[in-house]
């Protein structure tokens, strides 16, 4: 019987902490929901900084992401880097959409990411991403070219403004 009632005095004790914590942790997730501003440099960690939380921030429901960011275009070795990020993303497309897989593209230049999501899908199978996200952080103008490259391989679009 002691030991009953100790139980749940203890129980009783801490849900007030229980509580306080949770109330913490909301706090905590609409401080992280904030909006972002994009970089106003070429910075590319700055840019992958940005792009990461971004991602992070509309994660949901995500199981694998894939996150192909471009270096400053004015940069030694875009053409290279450019060619690395194509070739991994084509490959990405090439093998189908898992289900809770989000493909995300952006960087500093957002024509050159545009160009990069578009050739990705360029050889995608029509239905073959169904169940993927495919998101396009940029500028208006690139995420209607992006959207209609993605459209007929059953991914799901999703655009996110960089500003």
């Amino acid at each position: 019987m002691k030991t009953t009632t100790r139980l749940l005095l203890i129980a009783c004790l801490s849900m007030p902490l229980l509580a306080a914590c949770n109330k913490q942790e909301d706090k905590t997730a609409a401080v992280e929901q904030a909006p972002l501003a994009a970089p106003t440099t070429n910075d590319s960690t700055a840019w992958d900084t940005y792009l990461t939380k971004v991602v992070t921030q509309k994660i949901e429901g995500a199981t694998n992401v894939y996150l192909y960011t471009l270096p400053d275009p004015a940069g030694a070795d875009f053409q290279g880097e450019y060619d690395r990020q194509l070739e991994k993303a084509q490959t990405d497309v090439a093998r189908g959409g898992v289900d809770g897989t989000l493909l995300a593209f952006g960087s500093q230049n957002s024509a050159k990411s545009a160009d990069l999501a578009i050739a990705s899908f360029a050889q995608a199978q029509p239905g073959t991403m169904k169940g993927v996200r495919v998101m396009f952080i940029g500028a208006q103008a690139d995420a209607d070219r992006v959207k209609a490259a993605v459209e007929p391989s059953g991914a799901k679009f999703e655009f996110v403004e960089a500003k």
